[in-house]
């Protein structure tokens, strides 16, 4: 390897929003990560809504007054 091109390997602190920390090595010394493995749904088994943006939300409000099955439409026709 050549020599002063690479970045320094330091000691790295990773947390997540949960409150999660672990410690590993980086070129950067803090990494902040909104999911880690132990509040990941895959991982815990848990089903959690993960939701960037308002999006469940939106979804919610757009089909709540649609609420007919496929009985009620077809007594109404």
């Amino acid at each position: 390897m050549k020599k002063k091109i690479h970045p320094n390997y330091v000691p790295c602190i990773v947390t997540c929003a949960c409150g999660n920390r672990v410690e590993t090595r980086s070129t950067v010394e803090k990494i902040s990560v909104d999911l880690c493995s132990k509040c990941h749904p895959f991982f815990t088994g848990k089903q959690k809504i993960v939701d960037s943006a308002g999006r469940v939300e939106k979804f919610k409000r757009r089909y709540a007054s649609k609420k007919t099955t496929t009985k009620a439409r077809k007594s109404k026709e």
